[in-house]
């Protein structure tokens, strides 16, 4: 079965050129059996059979002439293609009024009617296919007025069905268009929505490069630097002093500022990615993240997970992961909190993250970014506001607080794809 819209489009294209080549053979195949049952079946003198064969040769070369060298039938003149169509009629009207088998001949007038252009123009073909088809029906020497109640109830109603049978496959083909047209509308929006998201992704990895720059660039101005100027202090004033005991003093105080800087380097370095990402989905980083920091702050962290867990992009789950530190960090800094709840909801094409705590709160149109190391609640909407995705905090003084990340759901495939 098809999946794909080019592969109903082809499908539908291979099926309807497959009814125009049997429209085009049509009257010849019908022609030809009418022939041969007429000169088998009929008991006519030869030279009858033979005037009778001729006009069906002249209704042959009719068809080739008019029909069969039209370069394009759904495209081409509607007045030549009625031409055509009452003209075969006309020959095939004097072939049946020699044998009524040539009926099966004119039947073809009801399937090339289809091609005229308007619907009056089609009801009238269609009518005059089914006159002549049924005019067997009715005497013309001597016309029995039973007969010709009958002729023309035949022939309207065959007339009104066929009629009725080709606009409601004219409407059906013109569903099945729009329904391909916008199966193809779709998937270029779906194509165009996934580019965009790369677009956002590329840009957002740029300005998380940026970021980690910036914070190094503090972390080492506020820490490093701050230290080794210590430290260098501290080895000039051991230095400048003759007493063993205060010489020893700032020896130790500047082996102690290198340990704090060596580990502040340390950190530093280490906090350029989140390592926790690179052997984990999101979840088990997020479980791992909030267990280290229940033990070391001794507070209980309850994860929540919802939806089908799936490989997202990393850009996706590495700003999740940074909105979960950030306010962990700050749940530990400020709230004062008994419980913290995390909740990572998976959707159709959405992630949505909200941590918790019951702490003290505090009101959020005073809050300012946070300064030094860390993002603060500023640089938490900047990071999740590149993928275009929505960040909100709600928060009460004594009511505890709320931090929520909607992004969306880009899969890994897009990444893998790139």
């Amino acid at each position: 079965m098809p999946r794909t819209p080019e592969e109903l489009s082809e499908r539908h294209s291979r099926i309807e050129g497959a009814y125009h080549r049997l429209l085009d053979w049509l009257p010849y195949a019908t022609l030809a059996l009418s022939a041969a049952l007429s000169l088998l079946i009929t008991e006519r003198p030869l030279e009858f059979r033979l005037q009778t064969l001729g006009l069906a040769l002249a209704a042959a070369l009719w068809v080739y002439l008019v029909y069969t060298r039209m370069p394009s039938k759904t495209e081409g003149s509607g007045t030549r293609l009625a031409v055509h169509l009452f003209g075969m009629l006309a020959i095939g009207a004097a072939l049946m009024h020699r044998d009524m088998l040539f009926f099966i001949f004119v039947v073809t007038g009801f399937f090339h009617a289809g091609y005229l252009k308007s619907m009056p123009a089609l009801v009238a073909g269609i009518g005059a296919s089914s006159i002549v088809v049924n005019s067997s029906i009715v005497d013309y020497a001597d016309p029995d007025p039973e007969g010709v109640v009958v002729f023309v109830v035949v022939v309207v109603v065959q007339t009104l069905a066929i009629s009725s049978g080709f606009l409601l496959n004219e409407k059906l083909v013109q569903l099945r268009t729009q329904r391909e047209e916008a199966l193809l509308s779709r998937e270029a929006a779906l194509q165009e929505n996934a580019g965009l998201h790369m677009q956002l992704l590329t840009q957002a990895r740029e300005a998380g490069i940026l970021d980690e720059r910036q914070r190094m660039a503090r972390d080492i101005h506020d820490t490093v630097a701050q230290g080794l100027a210590g430290i260098i202090a501290q080895l000039h004033a051991a230095d400048g002093t003759d007493d063993e005991s205060q010489r020893r003093r700032h020896l130790d105080s500047a082996a102690d500022l290198a340990r704090e800087s060596l580990a502040e380097a340390r950190r530093t370095v280490q906090a350029i990615g989140p390592p926790t990402l690179d052997t984990a989905q999101l979840p088990e980083a997020l479980a791992e993240v909030s267990a280290k920091w229940s033990q070391a702050h001794d507070v209980p962290v309850e994860l929540v997970l919802t939806g089908d867990a799936k490989p997202m992009h990393p850009e996706v789950e590495v700003t999740l992961l940074r909105v979960t530190q950030e306010a962990l960090q700050n749940a530990a800094k400020h709230s004062r909190a008994a419980r913290v709840g995390i909740t990572l909801s998976y959707m159709e094409d959405q992630l949505a993250l909200d941590v918790r705590d019951d702490g003290v709160g505090f009101e959020p149109s005073k809050a300012k970014a946070a300064k030094g190391n860390g993002y603060g609640i500023a640089a938490m909407r900047q990071r999740v506001g590149r993928l275009a995705g929505s960040f909100s905090v709600e928060s009460e003084p004594g009511s505890g607080t709320v931090v929520s990340a909607i992004v969306p759901a880009v899969p890994q495939a897009v990444a893998d794809a790139a």
